[in-house]
Protein backbone atom coordinates (compact mmCIF):
# COMPACT_ATOMS: atom_id res chain seq x y z
CA UNK A 1 0.00 0.00 0.00
CA UNK A 2 1.25 3.80 -1.11
CA UNK A 3 -0.16 6.87 0.05
CA UNK A 4 0.06 8.90 -3.11
CA UNK A 5 3.36 9.53 -4.71
CA UNK A 6 5.85 9.33 -1.22
CA UNK A 7 9.09 8.58 -3.03
CA UNK A 8 12.01 6.92 -1.39
CA UNK A 9 11.63 8.55 2.14
CA UNK A 10 10.42 11.37 4.19
CA UNK A 11 8.29 12.51 6.26
CA UNK A 12 5.23 11.01 4.92
CA UNK A 13 7.10 7.60 3.81
CA UNK A 14 5.55 4.31 4.91
CA UNK A 15 7.10 1.79 6.94
CA UNK A 16 8.38 -1.15 5.81
CA UNK A 17 5.75 -3.68 5.77
CA UNK A 18 3.01 -1.80 6.25
CA UNK A 19 1.41 1.05 7.75
CA UNK A 20 0.29 1.27 11.20
CA UNK A 21 -3.48 0.06 11.64
CA UNK A 22 -3.52 -1.52 8.64
CA UNK A 23 -4.59 -5.04 7.77
CA UNK A 24 -1.24 -7.45 6.47
CA UNK A 25 -1.47 -7.76 2.64
CA UNK A 26 -1.64 -11.71 3.08
CA UNK A 27 -5.22 -11.94 4.22
CA UNK A 28 -5.91 -12.82 7.85
CA UNK A 29 -6.43 -9.67 9.25
CA UNK A 30 -9.06 -8.14 11.68
CA UNK A 31 -12.64 -9.25 10.64
CA UNK A 32 -11.62 -10.65 7.52
CA UNK A 33 -11.45 -14.65 7.07
CA UNK A 34 -8.25 -16.15 5.66
CA UNK A 35 -7.74 -16.11 1.71
CA UNK A 36 -6.67 -20.05 1.94
CA UNK A 37 -10.29 -22.46 2.36
CA UNK A 38 -11.69 -23.80 5.59
CA UNK A 39 -11.65 -20.39 7.43
CA UNK A 40 -14.39 -19.87 9.91
CA UNK A 41 -14.65 -17.97 12.79
CA UNK A 42 -11.73 -17.62 15.38
CA UNK A 43 -9.34 -18.77 13.15
CA UNK A 44 -5.80 -17.15 13.23
CA UNK A 45 -5.00 -16.46 10.02
CA UNK A 46 -1.82 -18.50 8.66
CA UNK A 47 1.51 -17.18 9.74
CA UNK A 48 4.41 -16.11 8.01
CA UNK A 49 2.20 -13.91 5.58
CA UNK A 50 3.25 -9.99 5.25
CA UNK A 51 2.67 -7.73 7.50
CA UNK A 52 4.22 -8.75 10.96
CA UNK A 53 3.92 -12.13 10.20
CA UNK A 54 -0.15 -13.01 10.71
CA UNK A 55 -1.51 -13.33 14.72
CA UNK A 56 -4.09 -11.59 16.78
CA UNK A 57 -1.91 -9.19 19.44
CA UNK A 58 1.50 -10.56 18.23
CA UNK A 59 4.18 -8.10 18.35
CA UNK A 60 6.30 -6.60 15.72
CA UNK A 61 9.46 -8.89 15.16
CA UNK A 62 12.77 -7.08 16.95
CA UNK A 63 15.37 -5.95 15.46
CA UNK A 64 13.11 -4.54 12.72
CA UNK A 65 13.19 -1.21 10.77
CA UNK A 66 12.17 0.99 14.24
CA UNK A 67 13.91 -0.56 17.26
CA UNK A 68 11.92 -3.36 17.66
CA UNK A 69 9.09 -3.90 19.90
CA UNK A 70 7.56 -2.06 21.59
CA UNK A 71 8.75 -0.94 25.98
CA UNK A 72 12.59 -2.24 24.79
CA UNK A 73 15.30 -0.20 26.91
CA UNK A 74 17.82 2.16 24.80
CA UNK A 75 21.26 0.55 24.47
CA UNK A 76 23.33 0.17 26.89
CA UNK A 77 25.91 2.86 27.10
CA UNK A 78 24.34 5.98 27.01
CA UNK A 79 20.70 7.32 28.37
CA UNK A 80 19.22 9.85 31.05
CA UNK A 81 19.73 9.41 34.31
CA UNK A 82 23.50 7.30 34.21
CA UNK A 83 26.72 8.40 35.84
CA UNK A 84 29.22 9.42 33.37
CA UNK A 85 32.05 7.08 33.27
CA UNK A 86 35.61 7.37 34.98
CA UNK A 87 33.84 7.53 38.87
CA UNK A 88 31.48 11.08 38.51
CA UNK A 89 32.75 14.45 39.36
CA UNK A 90 35.65 16.28 37.89
CA UNK A 91 38.01 14.13 35.58
CA UNK A 92 37.28 11.80 38.26
CA UNK A 93 37.44 13.34 41.93
CA UNK A 94 35.76 13.00 44.59
CA UNK A 95 33.76 15.67 46.34
CA UNK A 96 35.85 17.44 48.90
CA UNK A 97 35.26 16.45 52.63
CA UNK A 98 32.02 18.04 54.00
CA UNK A 99 32.72 17.26 57.71
CA UNK A 100 29.77 16.49 58.91
CA UNK A 101 30.68 13.78 61.95
CA UNK A 102 32.39 16.72 63.73
CA UNK A 103 29.78 19.49 62.84
CA UNK A 104 27.31 17.14 64.66
CA UNK A 105 29.52 16.07 67.09
CA UNK A 106 30.60 19.75 68.25
CA UNK A 107 26.55 20.87 67.87
CA UNK A 108 26.06 17.87 70.41
CA UNK A 109 28.37 18.45 72.44
CA UNK A 110 30.05 22.18 72.45
CA UNK A 111 28.48 24.82 71.06
CA UNK A 112 24.91 24.33 69.76
CA UNK A 113 24.71 27.62 67.61
CA UNK A 114 27.65 27.56 65.79
CA UNK A 115 27.10 23.87 65.23
CA UNK A 116 23.99 23.99 64.09
CA UNK A 117 25.80 26.46 61.06
CA UNK A 118 28.15 24.02 60.65
CA UNK A 119 25.52 21.30 59.84
CA UNK A 120 23.96 23.82 57.01
CA UNK A 121 27.29 24.39 55.60
CA UNK A 122 28.40 20.52 55.38
CA UNK A 123 24.99 19.57 53.76
CA UNK A 124 25.71 22.55 50.97
CA UNK A 125 28.82 20.10 49.89
CA UNK A 126 27.33 17.53 48.27
CA UNK A 127 24.56 19.28 46.86
CA UNK A 128 26.58 21.53 45.50
CA UNK A 129 29.28 19.02 44.46
CA UNK A 130 26.42 17.34 42.36
CA UNK A 131 24.73 20.59 40.43
CA UNK A 132 28.50 20.53 39.04
CA UNK A 133 29.72 23.84 40.73
CA UNK A 134 32.86 22.44 42.40
CA UNK A 135 34.54 26.01 43.81
CA UNK A 136 31.22 26.20 45.97
CA UNK A 137 31.39 22.79 47.50
CA UNK A 138 34.82 23.10 48.01
CA UNK A 139 33.98 26.51 49.43
CA UNK A 140 30.99 25.10 52.05
CA UNK A 141 33.68 22.48 52.67
CA UNK A 142 35.95 24.99 54.05
CA UNK A 143 33.09 27.27 56.05
CA UNK A 144 31.93 24.00 57.60
CA UNK A 145 35.57 23.22 58.65
CA UNK A 146 35.63 26.42 60.32
CA UNK A 147 32.57 26.42 62.00
CA UNK A 148 32.83 22.99 63.22
CA UNK A 149 36.31 24.24 65.14
CA UNK A 150 34.84 27.59 66.32
CA UNK A 151 32.13 25.52 67.81
CA UNK A 152 34.60 23.16 69.55
CA UNK A 153 36.88 26.11 70.77
CA UNK A 154 33.25 27.69 71.99
CA UNK A 155 32.39 24.56 73.77
CA UNK A 156 36.22 24.69 75.05
CA UNK A 157 35.70 27.79 76.78
CA UNK A 158 32.30 27.15 78.02
CA UNK A 159 33.45 23.94 79.60
CA UNK A 160 36.14 25.62 81.16
CA UNK A 161 34.14 28.88 82.44
CA UNK A 162 31.71 26.24 84.21
CA UNK A 163 34.18 24.60 86.12
CA UNK A 164 35.78 27.35 87.00
CA UNK A 165 32.37 28.56 88.20
CA UNK A 166 32.00 25.50 90.54
CA UNK A 167 35.48 25.89 91.73
CA UNK A 168 34.65 29.06 92.71
CA UNK A 169 31.17 28.19 94.48
CA UNK A 170 32.46 25.38 95.69
CA UNK A 171 35.69 27.50 97.86
CA UNK A 172 33.02 30.44 98.58
CA UNK A 173 30.62 27.66 100.36
CA UNK A 174 33.13 26.32 101.86
CA UNK A 175 34.39 29.44 103.60
CA UNK A 176 31.14 30.74 104.89
CA UNK A 177 30.69 27.60 106.72
CA UNK A 178 30.80 28.29 110.28
CA UNK A 179 33.71 26.28 111.79
CA UNK A 180 32.89 25.30 115.34
CA UNK A 181 33.68 22.89 117.82
CA UNK A 182 30.63 21.40 120.13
Amino acid sequence: MTYGNQGDGGYGSQPPGGGYGQQPPSGGGYGQQPPSGGGGYGQQPPSGGGGYGGGYGQQPPSGGGYGGGYGQQPPSGGGYGQQPPGGGGYGGQQPPDNHLVPAILTTLFCCLPLGIVSIVKSSQVNSKWQAGDYQGAVQASEEAKKWWKWSLIAGAIWWVLIIIFYIVVFVIAAASMPSGSY
